[in-house]
């Protein structure tokens, strides 16, 4: 185990990542980080295969996603749900009353930050699968929920299990240990911000330098590549099949392509603008819309049963957390559910925790694990039972409205299905694909940057390599694309099986997180009573020693 304490704990995360990481001027791409060639390459070299090898990537890609899904599943779900209660753990005792980043308060006020979170976090999943995901589970109900007759209960049962997938547990792997193990090492310690940095605590200086370093870092980068060009390129497909049902746009290659390229322009725009304006203005707008778009569906649509399904449905998840967490009953229902969107979440992991680490500095570590450990799960449950669970209320009242549309797994029809059995549909509709353009737009430039951030070894990576990595990762969801839905989806499924490694680069947080956290705890002097207390004291022993004295005289 590396030594923590080998780095003046006063450096504020200058010292050890410029000396170490930082480019010369002329190395405005990074190109002498072996990373950018590991995981550029990489990603040429699929896109390649996806040209000229379809079949034979389909074939890779297939049976690796099933070793991984089988082999690393129960890994993946005792990992998840550890992280989960370790940090709970963390921020309930007296190191959640640890400062992080080496700031005395925040750089980046409440509502700003909590937007940026939950617009990165949740992405433009949060909308097409709100949608769909309940209904899916409501005509097929999840294993471990029995077939019941009772209508109500078997689409409280599907939010139950649509929450599973997309609330405490996830959260808790993309942002928690890690963020903390990630901010200690770099801003007390002067450790670059690299996903390298995570595995210093085992490694030590080993892994900060040479290519086992750079390893490290391409895998990360190529799976949160993977998982971000992804939902680019289904922005492309989802949109245009959208504007193709709503006003006749031809649903082609064309209308794809356009959607794509809008999309790279704002991403790289806000990318290179930074944190503090295109990332906030756009977070700050989609929140803003997302929550007038709840506001409205509440008041206009099944009100009552968004509220039963909301209590009953997070009530639900909880009496059967435990349960749901370790279900390994059903292998092949694992790899198309809980086991894909856990490895989702893991590749994404490492990156996430990067991110969060820029955006936290000055905040303690019960505000970080409250608000993405706890709060961010239940408000995500919340859109997803204002969102799907109004489909599934309109799926009751008139059996087939919505399950027709969701046949094949049509991720946006069942979204429309549910725009369009609300008052002024042309205008929700229109307005929910503005909010999944703007969702995926948060991801791809906070995922832009961070990219930009690992490859370059700076806090503000120059406008050319953010520009770089922005426009190379649209570009390469439009070949993709161009290639039919296969491209993209085998590289959707990809992200599982970079989930693999990423999973061990995160694992040692599970300790290295709480050792961490208890350390700067005592550097903080948390672990002394507080001055009121100790005042407190010194007054009743004082008073004490003046009653003696008193019955002596």
């Amino acid at each position: 185990m590396a030594d923590l304490k080998g780095f003046d704990s006063k450096d504020s995360g200058q010292g050890r990542s410029v000396s170490t990481d930082k480019t010369a001027d002329t190395d405005t791409l990074g190109l002498k980080n072996p990373a950018f060639w590991y995981s550029g390459g990489f990603i040429i070299v699929f896109v390649l295969m996806a040209i000229f090898a379809e079949e034979r990537l389909s074939t890779i890609i297939d049976l690796g996603f099933t070793w991984s899904a089988n082999v690393f599943g129960p890994f993946w779900q005792l990992l998840l749900l550890a992280t989960f209660v370790i940090a709970l753990a963390v921020g309930a005792g007296r190191t959640g009353r640890v400062i992080l980043g080496n700031l005395p308060k925040p750089e980046m006020d409440n509502f700003k930050w909590m937007a940026i979170l939950f617009c990165t976090l949740l992405a433009g999943g949060g909308v097409f699968w709100a949608a769909a995901e309940p209904i899916a589970h409501f005509v097929s109900a999840p294993p471990v929920y029995a077939e019941t007759a009772d209508i109500q209960q078997r689409a409280f049962n599907a939010l139950s299990q649509s929450f599973m997938h997309w609330g405490f547990l996830a959260w808790s792997i993309v942002g928690s240990l890690t963020a903390i193990v990630v901010m200690h090492l770099h801003y007390d310690k002067g450790l670059p911000l690299k996903p390298r940095t995570l595995l210093y605590p085992v490694f030590g200086d080993r892994v900060l330098t040479g290519h086992t370093g750079a390893i490290i870092d391409a895998c990360c980068i190529v799976a949160v590549a993977a998982g971000t060009i992804g939902p680019i390129g289904f922005l492309g497909l989802q949109t245009s099949y959208a504007l193709n049902t709503l006003f006749g746009v031809p649903d082609t290659f064309t209308t794809q392509l356009i959607i794509i390229v809008f999309a790279i322009a704002l991403y790289t725009l806000s990318a290179i603008s930074g944190l503090a304006r295109g990332m906030q203005i756009l977070s700050r707008f989609n929140v803003i819309l997302a929550v007038a778009l709840m506001a409205f569906i509440i008041m206009f649509g099944p009100t009552k049963f968004i509220v039963n399904g909301y209590i009953q449905g997070v009530g639900t998840m909880v009496h059967n957390f435990i349960p749901m967490a370790t279900f390994r009953g059903d292998e092949g229902w694992l790899g198309g559910w809980t086991v894909f969107f856990w490895g989702w979440f893991l590749g994404y992991g490492p990156m996430m925790a990067i991110f969060i680490a820029r955006i936290s500095r000055g905040r303690t570590i019960r505000q970080l694990i409250t608000t993405v450990c706890i709060i961010a799960p239940l408000v995500t449950c919340f859109w997803f039972t204002v969102v799907g669970g109004t489909g599934l209320a309109f799926e009751i009242a008139n059996p087939g409205s919505v399950s027709t549309a969701f046949e094949g797994f049509n991720l946006p029809g069942a979204l429309l299905a549910i725009t369009q059995q609300l008052p002024f549909p042309l205008i929700t509709s229109l307005l929910f694909i503005i909010l999944t353009m703007v969702f995926i737009v948060t991801t791809g430039d906070s995922m832009t940057y961070t990219i930009s951030v690992v490859i370059s070894g700076e806090r503000e990576p120059n406008a050319i390599i953010r520009t770089f990595w922005g426009i190379m990762m649209g570009v390469t969801a439009i070949v993709l694309i161009s290639l039919g839905e296969g491209g993209v989806t085998a590289l959707q499924s990809f992200i599982v099986i970079t989930a693999v490694p990423v999973s061990f680069i995160l694992l040692p947080s599970l300790w290295n997180g709480p050792k961490i956290a208890q350390q700067m705890a005592h550097d903080q002097d948390l672990y002394r009573p507080n001055r009121v207390e100790t005042d407190h004291r010194i007054a009743e022993e004082k008073l004490a020693k003046e009653n003696i004295t008193k019955e002596i005289d």
